[in-house]
């Protein structure tokens, strides 16, 4: 593989890389690959790097990345395949295209595959690295939706739950419950409270359906999340760090 890391990624050592955003570059041509990997660099980024679309799509595969910038004319796979698998694998960091192609189409097919922003060749770094940072930013308050009770994971922006990785199909007013008891994890969530957060105003009301949500939502992400406190209400938990 003719992948690289970064010479300040080889020199920051195991701090570093636990505190900086890290970026994938995957680009065929040498001399813009080191242009945009040093002024990356320079602006605080751990950079990786990649000359064609078999080790761009290797790396975006098995490597945590916060930004992934890929050209579409690569050898080996073009941009275009490698961002399909990517997403495909539920590899959802932001990518930004290069392309020296400026046709629309290719555009639209870019930002449907999944692309997060586009930059046709030649560009100003400057412009570059703002569209890096805005998309960077973007992602993070994105981040901030999601909601994490061991490996029980809701991601508010998208409504997707998974539980290790496996997705969970909610009905409505099942992810609501669910979400609730995400955000008030630990605690005791009494049936009243729940039925009056999940149902609007003007919806009659029952609680005794709150015991049927719970029963669902048991078999779904599992029957030891979700803990009765007797004559007071439920509590979501992690079971692992329950154990410990």
């Amino acid at each position: 593989m003719r992948f690289a890391i970064s010479a300040s990624m080889q020199s920051a050592g195991k701090s570093a890389r636990e505190t900086r955003m890290r970026v994938l570059v995957v680009e065929d041509d040498k001399n813009l690959r080191e242009q945009l990997a040093s002024a990356l660099a320079d602006a605080g980024y751990t950079v990786d790097s990649a000359d064609n679309g078999e080790d761009g799509q290797f790396l975006g595969e098995t490597e945590p990345y916060d930004l992934a910038i890929l050209d579409l004319g690569l050898p080996k796979v073009d941009g275009m395949t490698v961002l399909k698998a990517w997403r495909k694998e539920g590899r959802t960091m932001p990518v930004l295209i290069l392309s020296a192609r400026d046709r629309w189409s290719e555009k639209v097919e870019g930002l449907d595959l999944g692309a997060n922003d586009y930059v046709t060749k030649p560009f100003h770094m400057a412009e570059l690295l703002a569209r890096v940072r805005a998309n960077v930013r973007r992602q993070t308050d994105h981040q901030s939706s999601v909601l994490e009770v061991g490996d029980l994971r809701l991601n508010a922006a998208t409504g997707q739950v998974t539980v290790n990785g496996a997705p969970i199909k909610l009905t409505a007013y099942q992810y609501k419950v669910l979400d609730y008891l995400m955000h008030h994890a630990g605690r005791i969530v009494s049936r009243t409270e729940l039925t009056e957060k999940i149902y609007s105003q003007d919806h009659e009301r029952d609680s005794n359906t709150i015991e049927v949500f719970i029963g669902i939502l048991r078999r779904k992400i599992g029957t030891d999340r979700i803990i009765t406190e007797k004559g007071l209400g439920y509590r979501l938990i992690d079971p692992a760090a329950e154990q410990k």
